[in-house]
């Protein structure tokens, strides 16, 4: 999904909860954040959020999906078992909709935690670590460890971190 497309969807879906009478709530990550706020890359496959109220919003998204002919997960809550408690703010403030992004640092830490290898991660993690400025591993593991205590800190993780820095 490209920047704009994501954009008018969850336009869409404040829209299809104006019609319902609901207020929802959707705080994104990933690839959608990496898009629509920083210009980092031009798409994403999807969007990863965690909305609520879930049901209602699941239910506005597939008839979103169903207009733009997009996969009916094209919204996903998949990320919602990796979310611990981080600040956040406003991206849209529509009449039936508050749309949320988490700030940097955090998306930086979760992003780490994940580094997953066929994905865009490592080249999310590189533009958020040259944004905020972080020079040294042990920088982005201080970031980490805000939000991820060190033993949940995967092995593979910790190389892959480390092999970020060897020059």
């Amino acid at each position: 999904m490209l920047k704009e497309q994501i954009r008018t969807c969850l336009h869409e879906i404040d829209e299809e909860l104006r019609l319902t009478g609901v207020k929802g709530e959707i705080c994104l990550y990933g690839g959608a954040v990496m898009c629509l706020v920083y210009d980092a890359r031009p798409s994403t496959k999807d969007v990863d959020a965690v909305f609520r109220p879930a049901g209602m919003i699941r239910k506005a998204a597939r008839r979103v999906a169903e207009r733009h002919d997009l996969d009916e997960d094209w919204l996903n809550n998949g990320v919602k078992g990796f979310v611990v408690g981080h600040p956040r703010k406003v991206l849209f403030d529509w009449p039936n909709l508050k749309v949320y992004i988490a700030e940097p640092e955090y998306l930086l830490a979760m992003k780490s935690m994940a580094a997953r290898v066929d994905t865009m991660d490592k080249r999310d993690i590189l533009f958020l670590m040259d944004k905020m400025n972080i020079g040294t591993s042990n920088e982005l593991f201080n970031i980490i460890e805000k939000y991820y205590p060190r033993k949940h800190i995967k092995p593979a993780t910790q190389f892959f971190i480390e092999e970020l820095f060897d020059k």
